[in-house]
């Protein structure tokens, strides 16, 4: 891999490390977080001693310097071991991905330090019962009063919900502007009138957590407004922007742990008396797994360069491909693992069936793959009309 990607000898060191971690500490605990649902704060400990909460966040704030392609690296590998535990990084830097793109110096001075130290982990929170893919139609609101703003409403589905410390929240505080009337949040946990709901019981990524939050008149004070009124939906899309890249490293992770185990396996099964990776049939399913990695991987590493170098692209339009592009990858490539397996895929005993079912929500949430192709479809449009005014 480092022929084609050109690694500098620190992102090497990163990756290498996250790797380490992977397979020596969330590999043999990964089973059982999928099965008890518990937060595993025992690696959260590990990646914070390891320095890898801060690999994104600038130096002057506590961080190693780093940018979206470093984090990039880290999630990836994680994801290869559990795409679950790997969300208390990732979805760390989800929620803290506002506060670096519209945080004052104030708020980043008093947050980005405890999260690049991984004291504190991070969570965002848009998603409601009536705004999932429609994330104008929010329905928390933010009332003004005083030197605070008053939210109420309920938030759905959150990563890290209860366990975060820090959440950035989209509420309206106009209802009549529409989208244009949302506006972003810090709020912290322990703030009076915010608490958790249910947590989920999910399918997949069950090492990570997902809960409902309640604001029931929660006075959050009115320095902690992520740039000013009106800026939440706008803010909205740009930390997607920057976090789907993210999203398709976790997929990536996913799509090469589940291709490990598919042919390590395949190059041990014997039938009718010889490998089954013998059988051109197979060799075939496993080059199209490898190299469909291997181009999700290739546009991943090239938008993540591509953002961290200030380059003007049309970020929207690659970062939905991204997103796109890895975690159909992934679950492909995790469906067809499983497939090479047989019937010992379908069972617990073995791990490619958590794979299978880690792979899907890549497909899904931080925009659904059809909102992403929506996206897309959109912005090569106008592209086109641009051109030809």
């Amino acid at each position: 891999m480092d022929e084609l990607y050109e690694l500098t000898e620190l992102q090497r060191e990163i990756r290498d490390l996250a790797h380490q971690i992977a397979e020596e500490k969330i590999r043999p605990v990964a089973a059982h977080y999928d099965e008890t649902q518990e937060f595993p704060w025992e690696i959260v400990k590990i990646l914070a001693d390891a320095d890898l909460f801060g690999v994104y966040i600038p130096e002057e704030y506590g961080g190693l310097g780093g940018g979206v392609f470093e984090l990039v690296l880290v999630v990836e590998q994680l994801s290869r071991a559990c795409g679950g535990i790997s969300l208390s990084l990732a979805g760390t830097a989800l929620g803290t991905f506002p506060i670096l793109l519209y945080g004052n110096e104030e708020q980043k001075k008093k947050y980005l330090p405890d999260i690049a130290a991984g004291r504190k982990l991070a969570a965002f929170a848009v998603t409601e019962p009536e705004a999932g893919s429609d994330v104008s139609n929010v329905k928390t609101t933010a009332r003004r009063e005083g030197d605070y703003y008053v939210l109420n409403g309920l938030k759905q589905w959150i990563t890290n919900g209860g366990e975060a410390d820090v959440y950035t929240v989209i509420a309206m505080t106009d209802k009549s502007r529409g989208a244009r009337g949302a506006s972003a949040f810090i709020v912290e946990k322990g703030m009076e009138g915010f608490s958790f709901g249910k947590k989920e019981d999910k399918l997949g990524i069950r090492g990570s957590a997902t809960r409902e939050l309640i604001f029931e008149d929660c006075r959050v004070p009115a320095s902690n407004l992520l740039g000013r009124e009106g800026r939440g939906f706008f803010v909205t899309l740009k930390t997607f922007d920057y976090s789907r890249p993210g999203v398709a490293s976790q997929a990536l992770g996913i799509a090469q742990g589940a291709f490990d185990l598919a042919i390590e396996y395949a190059h041990n099964r014997v039938q009718f008396g010889r490998r089954i990776t013998s059988n051109q049939a197979i060799q075939f399913m496993l080059a199209d797994m490898a190299t469909k990695i291997e181009a999700a991987r290739a546009l991943t590493y090239a938008l993540a360069k591509a953002v961290d170098a200030g380059r003007k692209i049309n970020l929207a339009k690659y970062s939905s491909m991204s997103k796109m592009l890895a975690s159909d990858v992934a679950m492909e490539v995790a469906t067809n693992a499983l497939q090479l397996y047989g019937g010992y895929g379908y069972m617990r005993e073995y791990p490619i069936e958590k794979y299978f079912r880690d792979a899907k929500i890549t497909q899904i949430y931080e925009g659904t793959n059809q909102i992403q192709r929506d996206v897309i479809g959109k912005e090569l449009v106008k592209e086109v009309a641009q051109r030809t005014r």
